[in-house]
């Protein structure tokens, strides 16, 4: 480690073209060793922002300390970039030692009674020290986090408060590991024979599969939600059917139910360190919502009504399987296949013939013709960057002078060495402090790679991800925010899903499918016949869909109300849904022992909700565009750049809202959009 030169250093020193690191000289082994530098150069950082004799400024203490920690910066955002999406045993067994070390050195600064003490003092005079809004409010969210980070702990409190961070650290570490592990260890070997019913696109995945798996036979099956859910909705195998829902439901179930019940008990002990009755009343504390019970109250209707829903639509799947001489009762792994079927039979709607139309390149084409339709970006290809994997994009992005304002980097397709999901983050974030700073964002998710030669075909689902993820990525690319806490993304868990999903409406906007959804042969436009088929199929699994996706949030409330671990987790959740009256025949989106969200660290843990919180707020949103009959109105445009995309956490929330609205929205909102009214 002493030969290690940090600011030299490739995990620092940045020296690939357009400011990037230069991937290829970085040595899994070392990130270890890079990372005790940084620390031990944060550390003595700190201490002398928390040593200083000077009176607290703005710039001695809250400038330094919101500035401190660029090296520890640098080397950890590759490092979790690469643990989530290009990861391997070296870089997981650092993982375990690395997370509570990371947590015991964020515990340390937080628990610094010296450090503490000049962000209370600047805090107790922050009306006489003629702060601009934007400051005051960054010097807020600083004391804050401080005073819920434990500060105003002391003795053996205080140390206990340390502790259960660096416990929960690793055990977060330790659940992703096993679900990853379950995922990448468990394929499906495929004969020619076992594929009927699977279309074209699909089978290509599985060669593709087979292919990165050697000696696993010619087509392979894996646990990558977009091939599991292509297969359960299209396999006319019903037994391989039950295999693939089986696996997939139970993913990390031998390892993680344990981890979850200390994990529960370490965060209800957290919150009463706090002086919380509960984990989900610290957590929402400093969110939109506020409250458990004001989280209830948006989800129990809405829960209602999509169980009603889905009683109605799983009576059709039964008559449709009936007809089509099944007599055994319908099953978790029957319902995509006869939705599917449903959706062919009572709209004419086929799902392969629509993905024609959404090739990937096509449909990445269509989000930045969005932003630039938007918010005037354009956006030039790199194909000479050279990323963490040979698959991954970069871009150029420009505002529309002209002016570079960031990044934008891609990792579009499913592998073994790459966590399930979707997610954007961050290798620098943006900030206006000094000379200011320009973001690189990723983007990271999981589709079906095609085989040598063959298109990448999306389903409309997994488009709408593209969307997702990329409305994410332009909250951090658009960030005008002068002080890094507050820039880009770093916005209450509520809020933060509204940029996103409000960019997927324009997925759907007529203008835009017809310029974008071109069969992938013929370039031919989407038939309008196509479109209308599409809306009218709509909400034809609407129930489901919302079923899948409330009870996760119901069961991440139920956990993080009790104010105690329950004495067996899973038994818990089977009660929970019980109680919830859970038809037999669906799944939760994200059973507890898979529920990275809430258990791989703390990020969503009592906040799964916000998706749906986010869609009350996005549903209203994109209404404001329909109002002025032009889904790109540009003042309407303007103001959402400005007091969405733009703003990060510069002001409440809620104000920022209203600013771009003029109100704030009801409920019943989501239950429109979601087809359950």
């Amino acid at each position: 480690m002493s030969t290690i030169d940090l600011d030299r250093h490739p995990l620092v020193n940045w020296s690939a073209p357009h400011g990037l690191p230069d991937f290829d000289r970085i040595n899994d082994d070392v990130f270890l060793d890079v990372f005790e530098l940084a620390l031990s150069a944060h550390r003595t950082e700190i201490d002398a922002i928390a040593n200083s004799d000077e009176i607290p400024t703005i710039e001695n203490t809250l400038k330094a300390l919101e500035l401190s920690g660029e090296a520890l910066s640098r080397v950890s955002s590759i490092f979790w970039m690469r643990a989530g999406a290009h990861t391997n045993p070296t870089i997981q067994a650092t993982e375990r030692d690395l997370a509570p070390k990371l947590s015991r050195h964020y515990s340390a600064i937080a628990l610094n009674q010296k450090l503490f003490a000049r962000i209370d003092d600047l805090y107790a005079r922050r009306s006489q020290i003629g702060l601009d809004d934007e400051t005051n409010r960054a010097l807020e969210k600083s004391w804050k986090g401080f005073m819920r980070s434990g500060a105003k702990l002391e003795g053996a409190a205080r140390d206990r408060f340390a502790e259960i961070n660096s416990c929960l650290a690793s055990l977060g570490a330790a659940f992703g590991q096993n679900v990853l592990a379950d995922e990448s260890g468990w394929s499906l070997a495929l004969t020619k024979d076992d594929l009927v019913g699977l279309p074209e696109p699909l089978i290509d995945g599985l060669v593709e599969a087979a292919q990165s798996r050697e000696g696993n036979g010619d087509f392979v099956v894996t646990l990558s939600r977009s091939v599991a859910e292509g297969f359960l909705s299209h396999s006319a195998r019903r037994d391989l059917r039950e295999k693939v829902f089986r696996a997939f439901i139970s993913r990390g179930e031998k390892q993680n139910w344990p981890l979850i019940q200390e994990m529960l008990a370490l965060r209800a002990e957290k919150a009463k360190l706090l002086g919380y009755e509960n984990f989900a009343a610290f957590k929402l504390d400093n969110t939109m919502a506020k409250t458990p019970q004001t989280v209830m109250e948006l989800l129990m209707p809405v829960w209602q009504k999509a169980l009603n829903k889905a009683r109605a639509e799983e009576a059709v799947l039964a008559e449709i399987a009936a007809d089509a001489g099944e007599n055994e009762p319908l099953e978790g792994w029957d319902w995509r296949f006869y939705a599917e079927r449903n959706r062919e039979k009572n709209y004419q709607f086929d799902e392969n013939a629509l993905k024609a139309y959404f090739s990937l390149d096509r449909v990445i084409e269509a989000s930045f013709d969005v932003a630039s339709r938007l918010f005037g970006l354009s956006f030039e290809a790199l194909p000479d960057v050279r990323g963490w994997h040979e698959d991954v994009r970069a871009f150029r992005v420009m505002d529309e002078s002209g002016a570079e304002i960031g990044l934008f980097l891609a990792d579009y397709y499913a592998r073994a060495s790459k966590r399930s999901g979707a997610w954007m983050s961050a290798l620098r974030s943006a900030h206006g402090l000094d000379n200011g700073q320009k973001p690189i964002i990723y983007n990271v998710m999981n589709f079906s790679k095609p085989s040598k030669g063959k298109t990448a075909l999306l389903s409309l689902d997994e488009a709408r991800t593209l969307f997702h993820e990329f409305g994410h990525a332009l909250h951090g690319l658009l960030t005008k925010a002068k002080w890094p806490s507050l820039a880009g993304t770093a916005v209450s868990r509520d809020f933060v899903e509204l940029p996103s999903q409000l960019y997927e409406h324009w997925l759907m906007v007529p203008e835009v499918m017809t310029k974008h959804a071109r069969h992938y042969k013929t370039n031919e436009p989407i038939p309008a016949v196509l479109i209308e088929k599409l809306k009218a199929a709509h909400s034809a699994n609407a129930g489901f869909d919302a079923v899948e996706f409330t009870a996760s949030a119901l069961v991440d409330m139920a956990y993080h109300t009790l104010g105690a671990a329950p004495s067996d987790p899973k038994i818990f959740e089977a009660e929970t849904l019980a109680k919830l009256d859970m038809p037999k025949t669906i799944a939760m989106r994200h059973r507890s022992p898979q529920f990275l969200h809430i258990f791989a660290g703390d990020g969503y843990s009592a906040g799964y909700y916000s998706y749906m919180w986010s869609e009350v707020l996005d549903a209203d949103a994109f209404a404001a565009f329909e109002e002025t009959g032009d889904p790109f109105d540009p003042e309407t445009a303007h103001k959402l750049k400005e007091c969405v995309y733009a703003a990060g956490d510069t002001q409440d929330p809620e104000a920022l809202y209203r600013a771009f609205r003029g109100k704030m929205p009801s409920p019943e909102a989501v239950v429109k959009k979601r087809g359950l009214a």
